[in-house]
């Protein structure tokens, strides 16, 4: 797979040092990166490389509903199942160049040729489309954060390249700490949304709504770690009362 930037190795990015200074990558920890929740059902989404890596970014496109295509002259076996069961689209060969390119949303690539991979950068970049060069911070317009996600909840956890290992630690320990009663709260909160919107006549008493919910005591997430949801669901009806216009 390829290295990050290191100093003294090969280098890996579209600057081609020969031997990396870390050029590349010195202003990482200094760039604020936008965080935003893609919407990746019904869209094409490409990866190219077919090893462990690859079926990794894999799952984790197919399971936010993407429709996912692989360029690969080979793949691991886990991937030769989902193209022959259809949850794929496997295409035998090495990237071709701008053309892989159409109709696509998102790229990511995990390929042992820093050619491949910096000619897939450059070729996505011309087109603005989002593209992540796997373990490349500079061959990368966007990075995948570390993810807890417990039913509807996705919380994202990023070092800016800094540390995966402290990220990953940062995710088990949040794991634990929000648990599936959030997101059996959040469901519970979302049947009422069209209330809301319905009934509040503004944004501020739908905040002053939910809020309450949310904050108000008894805790309803005490209440549903308790196994209490009847006690949460009876919390809800009674902020409508509450909030219900004269």
């Amino acid at each position: 797979m390829p290295a990050a930037a290191y100093a003294g190795k090969e280098c890996v990015c579209q600057f081609r040092r020969g031997i990396c200074d870390q050029t590349c990558v010195r202003d990482m920890l200094d760039t604020p990166f936008y965080i935003a929740c893609l919407k990746l059902k019904g869209r094409r989404c490409l990866v190219v490389g077919g090893g462990e890596i690859g079926l990794e970014k894999v799952e984790g496109l197919l399971a936010c509903g993407g429709e996912v295509v692989l360029v690969a002259p080979t793949a691991v076996p886990e991937l030769e199942d989902m193209a022959r069961e259809g949850s794929i689209a496997w295409e035998r060969r090495e990237y071709a160049g701008p053309a892989d390119l159409e109709a696509t949303f998102i790229v990511i690539a995990c390929t042992d040729s820093t050619d491949t991979n910096i000619a897939v950068y450059e070729d996505a970049e011309k087109r603005a489309m989002l593209v992540n060069i796997v373990d490349v911070p500079p061959l990368c317009n966007f990075i995948l954060p570390a993810i807890v996600r417990t039913g509807p909840l996705a919380i994202a956890i990023s070092t800016a390249g800094a540390s995966p290992a402290l990220a990953k630690r940062m995710k088990r320990e949040i794991s634990q700490l929000f648990g599936e009663e959030y997101a059996r709260l959040a469901v519970m909160l979302n049947d009422v949304r069209g209330w809301a919107k319905g009934t509040l006549p503004t944004y501020h008493d739908r905040k002053d709504f939910f809020e309450g919910i949310v904050n108000g005591d008894p805790d309803p997430i005490e209440l549903l770690r308790a196994g209490d949801d009847r006690a949460v669901l009876d919390l809800i009806a009674a902020a409508q009362r509450t909030h219900q216009p004269a």
